[in-house]
């Protein structure tokens, strides 16, 4: 749903604001505020009303109700002295003023039926990290670089017909050129090693942009990607142009709580008893929790996924790696333009370790996703949602 007033447009599916045609950043609350005033146009709306609606009916001052009501004026070019939009009933509350109109989004385009081609594709190279191991990479589509961090689980031929991994590999390079690889222990890469360090990780993103002839680029993380991503950008700022950082964190299960170390150990033993074995109850639920919106058809490929891209004992390794992982010392040192994105309800890693990100990191915004999938779906609002934001990020980044 759109809703159009004056010179400003809000798109729901979106989750975006703009004003004489260029896109306004906003805080997820002041957009909240502004959403429930064009719903309710020329009613009043009490101090009540926007605590429950904005704050979820917890306490809050009076002095963060009015910044947030200012800031909504200043997104949409009014002010409090001239109330065009946003006009203020003394002691009783506010009210929006003007025409709204409301119009049914477009849905966001579907990716065609994915085949064994991608456009752009480079096709699958081999290149050796500082130790000697063997790391797979590839590039497709046109435009500013993206190196997306190696995470886990990945698999470059398995990527080019999964109805999971690839629509993104597509959406990606509709605007960019997409370099990604399979992390050492994953996919095509070496299985067998035993450095799993998040700085030796690092230094295998390096030698892949290095080897597909990068010099300043946008570093992707998702997931276990985003330390990698991080650890990159403060070993190397003078490579990288930009973070966008999606559905990850700085700690890892391990480090975060006691409650969470009870959760990735529990895990861990679940991995060891059903990793691999098709048809596996384990496997089938994993891929729930990681794409609870998916189709059987993105299910299932998720779970052959799982399958194929490492053996049981370096899945576990690569998990009780990324678990133990702690680099949130290096957050305040990350000196780029940084996107963080996280889905609202993510069951792999909460949205408290991206608003984390976010606040430690100097230049960095966040984007909330009405999802529960920490892989995103193209059958989901939030999918059209990402790719829009992204794809500003990505192209408006000075070079």
């Amino acid at each position: 749903m759109r809703y159009v007033f004056h010179d400003c447009e809000i798109d729901l599916d979106r989750e975006t604001l703009t004003v004489s045609g260029e896109n306004r950043h906003v805080e997820p609350q002041v957009f909240q505020l502004l959403v429930h005033l064009v719903r309710n146009p020329d009613r009043l709306v009490s101090r009540d009303e926007l605590v429950d609606v904005v704050w979820d009916g917890r306490i809050v001052s009076d002095a963060a109700i009015h910044a947030r009501i200012a800031a909504a004026r200043r997104a949409v070019g009014d002010d409090g002295k001239r109330q065009a939009v946003i006009g203020t009933v003394a002691r009783r509350g506010i009210r929006f003023i003007g025409q709204v109109a409301a119009h049914e989004a477009e849905p966001p385009p579907r990716p065609a039926k994915t085949s064994g081609t991608i456009a752009g594709d480079r096709g699958i190279r081999f290149c050796q990290s500082g130790d000697g191991t063997r790391i797979a990479w590839t590039a497709s589509g046109e435009g500013p670089p993206v190196l997306r961090a190696g995470h886990w689980l990945t698999h470059l031929e398995h990527d080019r017909s999964s109805p999971l991994w690839r629509p993104i590999i597509d959406a990606f390079g509709a605007f960019s050129t997409l370099v990604r690889y399979d992390a050492r222990g994953n996919g095509l890469s070496q299985r067998a090693v035993d450095d799993l360090s998040v700085e030796t990780l690092a230094s295998d993103l390096l030698t892949v942009a290095d080897a597909a002839g990068l010099d300043r680029f946008i570093v992707y993380g998702t997931s276990q990607g985003a330390p990698v991503a991080l650890t990159f950008a403060a070993r190397h700022p003078e490579r990288v142009r930009g973070l966008v950082l999606h559905g990850g964190f700085a700690r890892g299960r391990f480090v975060r709580s006691a409650e969470a170390r009870a959760e990735g150990a529990a895990y861990v033993t679940l991995m060891r008893q059903g990793w691999g074995t098709e048809g596996s109850q384990f496997l089938q639920a994993f891929a729930s929790i990681f794409v609870p919106d998916g189709s059987l058809e993105q299910l299932h490929s998720l779970a052959a996924l799982q399958r194929i891209a490492t053996d049981s004992e370096m899945a576990v390794r690569l998990r009780s790696a990324f678990d133990a992982i702690d680099v949130s010392a290096l957050l305040p040192r990350i000196e780029v333009p940084t996107l963080v994105v996280h889905a609202r309800n993510d069951g792999v890693h909460p949205l408290s370790e991206s608003l984390t990100l976010a606040s430690e990191i100097p230049n960095a915004r966040i984007l909330v996703l009405e999802s529960r999938d920490h892989v995103l779906v193209p059958q989901e609002p939030a999918w059209g949602t990402f790719f829009a934001d992204a794809r500003r990020f990505i192209v408006e980044l000075p070079v």
